[in-house]
């Protein structure tokens, strides 16, 4: 019982700043489950229910607040919604399952350290477009989206890991998205929220039966996810997460990863 109590607040917390930012928390989800020892049978179905109800939830508010730019979502979705599945109906031994789930939370680490220092600066930018009437409803002008053949394979590439790995595929999407130039901040995180929602769910139906791995806490930990995903979506929608925040998930993701690694 104490372990399910802690677990459902580090995981109503792990909602928080993940869908700040457009995400809904499978890595960090993960990151959690992975320091308390839960075995990786237990870690990928809980991560994906979690992640399905979080993105629910996250994809509404930005939708809502004009974040979602659905038709240069569709061709990225038509890519890995199907590997999502396929990828979703393998189940990998458990210490292979362990490392590579060690080296997504790195790869995650990395990726929210190498945006903590731009947040601030970007969030300063949009204002100013904003205040001078230059934005667009995303925050900034429009980048050109990528053609549909190319998103399409890259969505296969995502959808793939996502479903492996039990996550929505967003901690990989974001970065591919704003490396390209195919997405501004804002614009990135609105897609990554609906395309997390779309793996989530194919990732999970293509092994429907691992649900029964879930943890019999799982009511209490949907209920914290969500109370959690409310309140940072609200912060999201208006501003993105804070650099401080970005590097404290930072440092608890890459000490998961680490561990997850080297004690699979």
């Amino acid at each position: 019982m104490d372990e399910a109590l802690l677990l459902t607040a580090l995981f109503c917390g792990t909602a928080v700043l993940y869908s700040s930012v457009g995400h809904a928390g499978a890595s960090g989800y993960l990151a959690v489950m992975g320091l308390v020892g839960l075995p990786g049978a237990v870690m990928k179905p809980t991560a994906l229910v979690l992640n399905l109800f979080v993105a629910s939830v996250v994809t509404i508010r930005f939708a809502a607040a004009g974040l979602v730019d659905w038709r240069r979502l569709a061709p990225f979705l038509a890519g890995s919604v199907p590997f999502a599945f396929l990828g979703g109906a393998v189940s990998l031994p458990g210490t292979l399952y362990r490392v590579l789930v060690g080296f997504v939370l790195v790869l995650a680490a990395a990726r929210l350290l190498r945006t903590a220092s731009e947040a601030g600066r970007e969030s300063a930018i949009d204002a100013v477009q904003d205040t001078q009437g230059r934005s667009s409803r995303y925050g900034t002008i429009q980048p050109p989206p990528p053609r549909a053949p190319v998103a399409a394979g890259v969505g296969a590439g995502v959808g793939t890991l996502a479903g492996l790995t039990g996550t929505g595929g967003g901690i990989f999407l974001t970065p591919i998205l704003l490396f390209a130039g195919w997405a501004t901040t804002r614009m990135a995180a609105g897609m990554s929220a609906a395309f997390i929602l779309a793996n989530s769910a194919a990732g999970l139906a293509g092994n429907i039966i691992s649900v029964r791995a879930v943890p019999a806490s799982i009511p209490l930990w949907v209920a914290a996810v969500m109370v959690g995903a409310l309140i940072g979506s609200s912060l999201g929608t208006h501003r993105l997460g804070t650099p401080a925040l970005r590097r404290l998930l930072a440092t608890v993701l890459l000490v998961a990863g680490l561990k997850l690694i080297v004690l699979p």
